[in-house]
């Protein structure tokens, strides 16, 4: 994907899920557990369920609360705290103001919150898709949800100047054109994308119901995988013959193609860090 930035990236880069936070000081990176129930990625309500483990967390990385100069960062939250939508325009407006009211009522239906109580960012992407549509990628999180989170690194002495999501920066790890699918599981969260020509074409986040490592797991991942090989061949017109994943230890049988794992170049990836390595790698 594009690189999102013009200023060099800060030396603080943190991605958040369930499990911990990963986070990147410079060249050195690292991973901490939170405590179970800390954080629960959500949509629509407060996240960060125990505020004062996580900032302890937080704290403990990189000490510098009370600091007279807050230190830049950039903040990767879960997959599940926001919505991803990738939109088609058969034209789109040149101002910036109209192409932002656009994208909002494009979305408003599709959240589980209020637009008017929500941050939208969007990324036109290049081109045109074979059908002639302009293809925008829209972001969307609820303002409290966003507000808790960017509370919890300023009170850590960081100004959080770039907020974006896991799997939107994990996408930097795939470079291939051919079209692909990536599905990324951290811990009962399943992100499903369709990517083609350095596009993103489907990005799906679904809770799993199902226990780990039992046969009804794999069904539910099954479930949701065969029917987005259906639709990636009918929308691009091929079939697709590559499924990287990341964060699933085996893949359920009868897929069309086999898997084959994410990786980066700057380290051991895992579902609680990909994002963290793909914003690496895009900033290197």
């Amino acid at each position: 994907m594009a690189h999102f930035w013009q200023d060099p990236p800060p030396q603080h880069v943190f991605e958040l899920s369930e499990a911990g936070v990963a986070y990147a000081q410079g060249s050195h990176t690292g991973f901490r557990p939170l405590p179970a129930g800390a954080l629960k990625a959500s949509p629509s309500a407060d996240n960060l369920v125990k505020m004062d483990a996580a900032a302890a967390l937080v704290a403990g990385i990189a000490p510098g609360a009370g600091s007279k100069k807050n230190r830049p960062a950039a903040v990767l939250l879960p997959d599940a705290a926001a919505r991803v939508a990738v939109l088609d325009f058969d034209s789109f407006p040149d101002s910036p103001e109209d192409q932002l009211s656009l994208v909002r009522f494009r979305v408003k239906k599709t959240i589980p919150f209020d637009i008017d109580s929500a941050a939208v960012s969007f990324y036109r992407q290049p081109g045109t898709n074979c059908k002639g549509k302009i293809e925008v990628v829209a972001v969307t999180v609820a303002l409290e949800v966003l507000a808790r989170y960017e509370a919890l690194f300023r009170n850590a002495g960081f100004h959080p100047g770039e907020v974006t999501i896991s799997a939107l920066s994990a996408l930097n790890l795939y470079s291939g054109d051919e079209p692909a699918i990536l599905a990324k599981l951290a811990g009962q969260t399943l992100t499903v994308m369709v990517v083609a020509g350095g596009k993103l074409k489907l990005f799906r986040c679904l809770p799993l119901e199902e226990s780990p490592h039992t046969q009804a797991f794999e069904e539910e991942i099954l479930r949701i995988l065969y029917p987005t090989f259906a639709y990636a061949e009918d929308e691009l017109g091929l079939p697709v013959k590559r499924l990287i994943v990341c964060g699933l230890e085996e893949v359920p049988k009868g897929l069309p193609c086999q898997a084959e794992p994410l990786h980066s170049k700057l380290g051991v990836l895992t579902a609680f860090n990909a994002g963290l390595l793909g914003y690496l790698e895009a900033a290197s």
